[in-house]
């Protein structure tokens, strides 16, 4: 495994959170039990049982990366903020940054990655003994949750309080975002002492935003007639009382006018400023996303299941991550390899995928093809990428729709995944998801491989599907796609539910698939 440097998280909780470990103690039990529910450290790994079903899981079977996907999701607040992080990680373990600006010079044996727009990034890894033509090995995923994004005028102010106009991004569960202890966090733009101009994150760490609910003495039918609030004029967060003109005189000068003064709040620029450690005028730009402050958590009476908003997706994009970075680790890991490895997280998917950093643009394939080329310096023929294309095969890793225990209804009555029960393969006869009768058995045949537990999902057929970037990525050039995802529960929620059995299985069958896929694909001949 990957020695992974990290930097000291910022959140701090309580010691008394830690004596949550008071609980019965029976040697049946899984040793998550031992672990904090809240992650004030770091560790690269910790260990699990390996006891009955799911949790017997081959030669990996000890190694866990639940503390370090919540040390993730501590810090990806936003889209941008996951990409970062993901870069540091993989810099950390020596992978080389490129610029898609610029001639790659690329080695077998080289491990590579780029990012776009700071919210998109494509990590490979070549094997030793790759040859031109030979196929990818990948891994897709998103980066971006359901959220409320700052408008690009959100200054307001209603009743006496000072107000901030949001959109709606994707399919949230809006209701939600009520009461929770909210903030912003994204990106700027900083002109510096120079003249130029800095691409800057910004995250505003406490609580500084609130959307209340309206008392039930003034709404008496909430509970019979449900709670729909107007997404215009009612999920408006509030960000301080308003103060008349004279006591604003009288307040402190630093407040300064600023180029986005008409925009947003001066209140909010000095509070980002202070943030970013620069004047309010200097702030040219902004994309903000309001997030839920609460720290991603432990939970359950045995520490089973991890609390956190964005588990849809970062959850996948993180397994993805560290199974790629732990999968060619070692000098040795990559010699007998004669595929290239592969993720790429992609931004937009919860809006259709359709932007330069979504995954309906051909970053992907784009770098396939820039790979092939460097690689292949002189034996590279017009047809060396397409034969690579076919060569290759493509995870669509999304969340998957645990069975919820109180609307089991609501799925197939065959088809309900369970969470600790491993990856869920997801099917759609009207090819809402990517998944064939072939990537669907290839991609079984690696769990089985290494003795992992796998499901299937099949949506009911008086119920709409949703659809993943799986479609997408396997139309643009033909390359085999299997969707697959984590079970989970709440999801779209600001707050959402997964099982901590089912990161460590998909880290495993994700390391499982770059080391064992092309073996697995050799067996099979379809087109002959």
């Amino acid at each position: 495994m990957a020695s992974i440097a990290r930097l000291p998280l910022t959140h701090s909780l309580p010691t008394i959170l830690n004596h949550t470990r008071f609980l019965p103690r029976r040697l049946s039990f899984p040793t998550y039990l031992n672990r904090s529910p809240f992650r004030s450290f770091s560790a690269v790994s910790s260990s699990s049982s390996s006891q009955g079903d799911s949790r017997s899981l081959g030669s990996d079977s000890n190694t866990s990366i639940v503390d370090d996907l919540l040390d993730y999701l501590n810090e990806s607040w936003t889209q941008f903020h996951a990409t970062a992080e993901a870069k540091r990680q993989l810099l950390a373990a020596g992978f080389h940054l490129l610029s898609e600006n610029d001639d790659w010079n690329l080695k077998p044996g080289g491990r590579y990655f780029f990012t776009r727009n700071m919210s998109c990034l494509v990590a490979f890894a070549v094997g030793d003994k790759y040859v031109p033509g030979n196929g990818f090995h990948a891994i897709a995923a998103h980066t971006d949750s359901p959220c409320l994004k700052l408008k690009p005028k959100s200054a307001s102010s209603k009743s006496g309080y000072l107000m901030v106009n949001v959109q709606t991004y994707g399919g949230g569960l809006w209701h939600t975002w009520f009461d929770r202890d909210l903030s912003v966090a994204g990106r700027a733009i900083v002109r510096d002492s120079d003249g130029n101009f800095v691409h800057r994150l910004v995250k505003v760490k406490r609580p500084l935003l609130r959307v209340p609910t309206l008392a039930i003495h003034l709404d008496r039918t909430v509970n019979s007639e449900g709670f729909k609030p107007n997404l215009e004029t009612q999920l408006v967060p509030l960000l301080a009382t308003k103060q008349d003109e004279t006591s604003a005189e009288s307040k402190d000068k630093s407040v300064s006018p600023s180029s986005n003064k008409d925009a947003h709040h001066p209140l909010l620029m000095q509070i980002l400023s202070d943030d970013l450690e620069c004047k309010p005028e200097d702030i040219v730009s902004l994309e903000l996303n309001i997030c839920d402050t609460q720290p991603r958590c432990l939970g359950g009476a045995n520490n089973e299941f991890i609390f956190s908003g964005r588990l849809d997706n970062l959850a996948s994009s993180f397994c993805a991550l560290r199974a790629l970075i732990d999968s060619c680790a070692s000098s040795e890991s990559l010699s007998t390899e004669h595929g290239i490895r592969m993720i790429a997280l992609f931004d937009n998917e919860e809006v259709g995928s359709d932007s330069c950093q979504g995954a309906g643009a051909p970053t992907m394939f784009q770098a396939m093809r820039r790979i092939v080329s460097s690689l292949g310096n002189a034996q590279v023929t017009e047809c060396t990428f397409d034969r690579a294309i076919r060569k290759s095969f493509l995870v669509s890793a999304d969340m998957a729709h645990g069975v919820h225990p109180n609307f089991a209804d609501k799925h197939e009555e065959n088809h309900r995944p369970q969470l600790h029960k491993g990856l869920v393969i997801k099917h759609n006869a009207n090819q809402r998801y990517a998944t064939s009768g072939i990537t669907s058995f290839l991609f079984k045949e690696v769990a089985k491989l290494h003795d992992l537990p796998i499901q299937d999902f099949v949506v009911r057929n008086d119920m709409g599907c949703g659809s993943t970037i799986g479609p997408i990525l396997a139309s643009g050039v033909g390359i085999r796609t299997v969707d697959c995802g984590i079970a989970q529960l709440s999801m779209h929620s600001v707050r959402e539910i997964c099982g901590t059995d089912d990161i460590d299985i998909a880290y495993r069958h994700f390391k499982a698939f770059y080391r064992s896929f092309s073996s697995v694909d050799r067996k099979l001949t379809v087109d002959d």
